[in-house]
C-alpha cells in the first residue's frame, strides 16, 4: 500500500498574521523610499505587534504548525531586507552594514532551500517543493539568533524613525551599527555548530517506524 504524506491546516490565525506582515514589509519599504516616515513608522509598528501576537496565539491555543517555523523568520527577514536595501538606498544605513545583514540571509535562504529539497517526502516535485501544508523540516532559530534578530529588528526601527526625531543620536547608532554587525556574524555562525537548529521531519519519522521492528 502507498503511504500518504500527512497535510496539515494552514489556515489557522497565527498563520494569517504571520502573512498579513509578510506582505507589509514591500509596503514600509516603499514608504521609506518616498519619504512618508511616519506611515512607514506606524507599519512597522503593526509589524511588530503582530509578531508577538501570533505567536501567543500559536501558543495558548496550541495552533502550531510547520508552516509557522517557516513564514514566521521568513516574514521577519523580509522585513529587514527590504528595509535594509531602502535604508541603504537612502543612506540612512552604512553599506557595510547592509552587506552584512543581507549576506547573512543569503546563506541562510540557500540553506532553508537545501534542507527543505532533501527532507521532502517523495515524490519530489516542484509542486510539492512548493506546498508549505506537507512538513519536511523544523527550523529552530539560535538563542543568539533570536537576540540579533530582536537587535536588528530595533535598530531598523530607530533607523526609520530617525527623521522624526528633535534630538541627535548619531552616535548611539553608530554604537548600534557595531553591535548589530557582531551579533549578525555570530548568529549566522552559530546555524553551523549548533545541533537542533535544523530538524529533519521524515528522517525522525523513518527513525519511530523502525523502532518497533527492533523491538521484535
Amino acid at each position: 500500500l502507498t503511504q500518504l504524506t500527512p497535510h496539515e491546516n494552514i489556515y489557522t490565525v497565527p498563520n494569517i498574521l504571520t502573512f498579513s506582515r509578510l506582505v507589509a514589509a514591500p509596503v514600509i519599504g516603499y514608504l521609506v523610499l518616498h519619504d512618508y516616515h511616519a506611515w512607514a513608522v506606524g507599519l512597522f509598528a503593526y509589524a511588530g505587534i503582530t509578531d508577538l501576537v501570533d505567536g501567543y496565539i500559536a501558543r495558548r491555543w496550541n495552533l502550531q504548525t510547520v508552516v509557522g517555523t517557516i513564514i514566521d523568520p521568513m516574514a521577519d527577514k523580509t522585513l529587514m531586507t527590504i528595509l535594509t536595501v531602502c535604508l541603504a538606498i537612502k543612506g540612512a544605513l552604512p553599506v557595510w552594514l547592509a552587506g552584512i545583514i543581507l549576506g547573512r540571509d543569503v546563506g541562510l535562504g540557500i540553506a532553508a532551500i537545501y534542507y527543505r529539497w532533501i527532507s521532502l517526502p517523495p515524490p519530489k516535485t516542484f509542486s510539492r517543493y512548493w506546498d508549505f501544508s506537507l512538513p519536511s523540516a523544523e527550523v529552530h532559530p539560535t538563542t543568539i539568533s533570536k537576540y540579533n534578530t530582536a537587535l536588528q529588528l530595533a535598530l531598523i526601527g530607530a533607523t526609520t524613525a530617525m527623521p522624526l526625531l528633535a534630538v541627535d543620536v548619531s552616535t548611539a547608532m553608530k554604537a548600534m551599527h557595531y553591535l548589530v554587525a557582531t551579533t549578525t556574524i555570530w548568529s549566522g555562525a552559530s546555524y553551523i555548530y549548533t545541533k537542533d537548529a535544523v530538524k529533519i521531519l521524515s528522517n525522525e519519522a523513518k527513525k519511530k517506524d523502525k523502532r518497533p521492528e527492533d523491538r521484535e
